[in-house]
C-alpha cells in the first residue's frame, strides 16, 4: 500500500481502514474526485457489484470520463471475489498493471485501474495472524514494549479517533487517566520515541509523529480507542 493513492491522509481515514481490516471482510479502498479516502466493504453474501460511472447499486465512479457506464463487476465465485471484464469497459480494466482480459480472482493487496480511477482489493483473513498484547507478530523485536509502556501508547493516541485535528494527550492528560506520575509519563514516552524512531525529532512534532506512527504501524488500533 505504498501507492500515494492508498497513504493515510488523515487519522480519521486511518481509523476507518483500521476498522474495516478488524472486521475480517473484503473491502475495497479508492479516492473520490476530491481525494477523500472511500471504504466498501464487500460482505459474504453480497451480490455481484458493478463499478462504472453509473452502476446500479455498485461502486460509482461518475467524476472519470474514461470510466465506461458499466465498466467492470466484482463477483464473488466459489468464496472469492473475482474483478469481470467481459467487454464492459471501452477502455479497458487493469489488474496490477495488466490488462484484464475476463475474470481474474483476487488476492489481498491487488489493485484494480478502471480510467484514472485506482481501487485496492483487501481481503484481511488472507493475512490473518495472531497478535499479541503488545505489538503485531510482525512488529520488529524492538517493537515489543512492555504493558506500562502500551498504556501510555494508548492514552497518547486515544483523542485522536474523534478528529483528525485532534492533538495526541498531555502529559497531563495521561498521567491522570492511567493514574501515574508525570515523570513516569516522560519516562515511557523518551523510550517509545526511541523504538518507533522518532527520538531525533523536534520536541513540539515528537508526540504527534509518535502517535501517528503507532497507529498507522498497528501497535495501537481504534479497538484500543
Amino acid at each position: 500500500m505504498g501507492s500515494p493513492a492508498f497513504q493515510v491522509a488523515s487519522v480519521a481515514e486511518l481509523v476507518a481502514r483500521r476498522e474495516a481490516e478488524l472486521s475480517g471482510q473484503p473491502f475495497v479502498l479508492f479516492r473520490n474526485d476530491a481525494g477523500v479516502q472511500q471504504v466498501v466493504a464487500l460482505p459474504g453474501d453480497a451480490g455481484p457489484v458493478p463499478i462504472g460511472r453509473e452502476p446500479d447499486g455498485g461502486i460509482r465512479l461518475d467524476w472519470d470520463a474514461k470510466v465506461s457506464r458499466v465498466h467492470a463487476l466484482l463477483e464473488r465465485v466459489g468464496g472469492e471475489w473475482t474483478i469481470v471484464d467481459d467487454g464492459l469497459s471501452r477502455n479497458g480494466t487493469y489488474v496490477n498493471g495488466a490488462r484484464l482480459l475476463a475474470r481474474r480472482r483476487l488476492a489481498d493487496g491487488d489493485t484494480v485501474a478502471c480510467g484514472g480511477v485506482t481501487i485496492l482489493y483487501r481481503n484481511p483473513s488472507a493475512g490473518e495472524r495472531t497478535e499479541t498484547v503488545n505489538a503485531p507478530l510482525d512488529a520488529p523485536a524492538s517493537r515489543r514494549f512492555t504493558p506500562a509502556q502500551r498504556n501510555v501508547l494508548v492514552a497518547l493516541c486515544r483523542p485522536l479517533k474523534d478528529s483528525p485535528h485532534a492533538s495526541p494527550a498531555t502529559n497531563k492528560k495521561i498521567a491522570e487517566e492511567l493514574s501515574v506520575s508525570i515523570d513516569a509519563v516522560k519516562t515511557h514516552l523518551r523510550r517509545l520515541s526511541e523504538i518507533f524512531g522518532v527520538d531525533a525529532l523536534p520536541q513540539n512534532s515528537k508526540r504527534t509523529a509518535l502517535a501517528w506512527k503507532a497507529l498507522e504501524e498497528g501497535a495501537v488500533t481504534a479497538r484500543d480507542l
